[in-house]
């Protein structure tokens, strides 16, 4: 690298600039402290002046947040709303569930191709952690926690995601973690106790794992669209059958 550049990224702008870069592709994610300013500064080759400064742009920007004797950590880029009406319809209503499995196929089937196309070896070691907590999880477990296997399933997700190395697709999906957990949340909590869609499941997870970490951009996206084509099937198949045994059942009781 030309020693002019490298000047650059040692001025307090330039700390700021790979810093950002650093929080956008995702190596600290929202919420996370930041290392020591020690450790920050041997890892960037800087300054402890010009890191300070470069910090201190950071937190004008409202991207890291510094609190007395704790550190710097990443601010929370989306900050959540709980009092944002249209999250308020989305999470009441569940017809939105079905709208929300066609963003996560359009999303997650090319966070599945980009990942087997440019995933790094640490980024398959991530991805395969992620799936093999959840498989065990699965496998070793009398009693399945519904809250805990969504957010293993969810996590699994998500570190495919990263591996697209698109900062824009990672924090799209990250500002949508609540929406998204619900829809896993709905899937595990309506599906994974019947035997024919758990082991449905747990085949479309391995074979995505499979097909990602191999290198194989095609098949795995075809897996992912698969995978959640055919949840949206199953709950679809569902609540047609919930609703004909209303029916039966009013007919059966009657109305007086």
């Amino acid at each position: 690298m030309p020693d002019e550049r490298l000047a650059g990224m040692r001025t307090p702008d330039g700390v700021a600039a790979t810093l950002e870069q650093l929080i956008l592709d995702g190596v600290f994610r929202p919420g996370q402290l930041l290392p020591s300013e020690r450790r920050l500064c041997d890892k960037l080759g800087v300054s402890r002046s010009s890191l300070r400064e470069g910090l201190r742009a950071l937190r004008s920007k409202g991207v890291i947040e510094t609190r007395h004797g704790r550190g710097s950590s990443v601010a929370q880029l989306v900050p959540p709303r709980d009092d944002n009406p249209l999250m308020h319809l989305f999470k009441n209503h569940p017809r939105t569930l079905f709208d929300l499995l066609e963003v996560r196929a359009l999303l997650e089937g090319e966070s599945a191709f980009l990942a087997a196309s440019r995933g790094t070896s640490a980024d398959r070691v991530l991805i395969t952690r992620r799936y093999q907590e959840m498989a065990d999880y699965v496998a070793h477990e009398e009693h399945i926690d519904v809250e805990r296997l969504a957010r293993l399933d969810h996590a699994f997700h998500l570190a495919i995601c990263q591996a697209s190395h698109n900062p824009v697709l990672v924090h799209t999906l990250q500002s949508l973690t609540d929406l998204l957990l619900s829809s896993v949340f709905a899937s595990v909590k309506n599906l994974y106790h019947r035997a024919e869609p758990r082991e449905m499941i747990n085949r479309q997870h391995a074979r995505l794992h499979d097909a990602v970490v191999q290198g194989k951009p095609t098949l795995a996206k075809r897996v992912a669209l698969e995978h959640l084509t055919s949840i949206g099937e199953r709950l679809r198949e569902i609540e047609v059958e919930t609703q004909r045994l209303e029916r039966s059942t009013m007919r059966l009781e009657g109305w007086e």
